[in-house]
Order: C-alpha cells, then structure tokens, then sequence
C-alpha cells in the first residue's frame, strides 16, 4: 500500500471522515458476525475476572461496552481518532454508562499510562492499523499487571475451499462497493482489505507477541478462519 503520509495520520482522518456511517456499515457489511465475534472474546475474557481493562483503537466503544460483561469496574477505551471516540462517548452517555467506561484521545504506542496499569488489554479489528506494530504491543504489555493478559480480534486469512474463494471475492470486490456507496469515501473500504492482506496473521501474529514478551500464546479461529482471537499473558 502506497501513501503519502504516514499510516497513522491517514488512519485517523480516514475514520474521522466515517465515524458518522462507521457502526452501521461495520455491522451491516459483517452481517452482524462481528457481534458474536466480541462476544466470544469477552465471554473468555471474563474467566480471568479482571477489574481494570485497556480497549486500545476503542472506535465507537463496541467492545467496550460488550466487556462489561466481564463485571470488571473500570473500561477505559483509547483511540486517535476524535471522530470516532466522540460516536463512541454518545453511545455511552445514551446507556448511562459514563461511570464504567472511559474514552480518551490517545495513541497506541505512548500510551498515557503507567506500567501495570491493567488487568487486561483488548483490541477489536485494531492492531493492524498500528503504524508500528511491535511498539504497540509492547505498549500494551507494559501497561497490563503480571500475569495480566492481552486478547486481540482481528480478520484473518482463511485457507480452505470454499471459504477461502467466498471471502476473497466479498472482501476485494463487494465490501468496498458498499463501503464507498454509503460512507462517500473512497479510501477507507479499500483500505480494508488491503490492510487485512499485509496483516501478519496466525503463527506470524504470534510472534510478535511474543517478541512484546507475551507467553502462553495461543490462536482461536472463529467463522472458519474468517477472523481470529489472540490470546497471550504476561
């Protein structure tokens, strides 16, 4: 992918520009998976009982809110986008939930946090906007307390027929036609896929949790392999 400023400016006026159509479209182009996708995640998330979670690349706050599931007493949600994070703090101030959840502008790799700041931190189709993706997680690890954990979703790269062939042809030719027919831009819908393909997923995605000192990494496919929750402990 060719730009002319650096990934996270772009990243940030690119979901500036769709905060408003963000929800909707996240939803209506998944079919509505990436819900039981964050609900998995928080439903396995609970078991570790933690009371202070990080939601890095928070968006709209969506998993935030899902974890609330977990009864942990403080959510915090960071993002560089403003437009986003402003969708996301009226979604929380219609639910009354201003008292548990947090947002706050903030970039992923300095974050305003000191170490051992969080049981656990989480990330929803976040991490592979990270300019610097090694830093960022490395961030996260610093901020988590021992033994803390880290859980990620992200879209993966599914190998097998006819799955393989279904995603590809959606994510490359129908996912961006809706995308740019109801958000009017042009960039942000083929910046997803192409941003799902550079991605390093599986095992590679792995290593890079565990170069930011996670262990005990392990990989849980979810939809066939369409997307993936990562999982690693400090």
């Amino acid at each position: 992918m060719q730009v002319k400023e650096g990934k996270k400016e772009q990243v940030r006026e690119m979901f500036n520009n769709i905060s408003g159509k963000y929800d909707f479209l996240n939803h209506f182009l998944s079919m509505g998976i990436d819900v039981l996708w964050r609900k998995k995640l928080v439903r396995k998330l609970k078991k570790e009982q933690p009371e202070r979670i990080l939601d890095v690349a928070t968006g709209t706050g969506d998993l935030a809110i899902t974890a609330l599931r977990t009864n942990a007493k403080e959510i915090v949600g960071i993002d560089i986008s403003e437009g986003m994070l402003e969708v996301g703090k009226q979604k929380i101030k219609k639910k009354g939930l201003e008292d548990k959840i947090k947002m706050q502008l903030a970039d992923s790799e300095k974050l305003p946090f000191e170490n051992d700041s969080f049981d656990a931190s989480m990330v929803a189709f976040g991490v592979r906007n990270f300019e610097n993706l090694d830093k960022g997680l490395g961030e996260m690890y610093r901020c988590i307390s021992p033994k803390g954990s880290i859980w990620v979703l992200e879209f993966s790269k599914p190998k097998k027929f006819p799955v393989k062939q279904l995603y590809n042809f959606y994510f490359k030719n129908i996912l961006p036609l809706i995308g740019r027919m109801v958000s009017k831009d042009d960039f942000a819908y083929t910046y997803l896929p192409e941003s799902v393909q550079e991605f390093p997923d599986g095992k590679n995605f792995i290593a890079h949790l565990e170069k930011a000192g996670f262990k005990s990494c392990k990989i849980i496919p979810v939809s066939f392999g369409i997307a993936s929750i990562y999982v690693g402990y400090k």
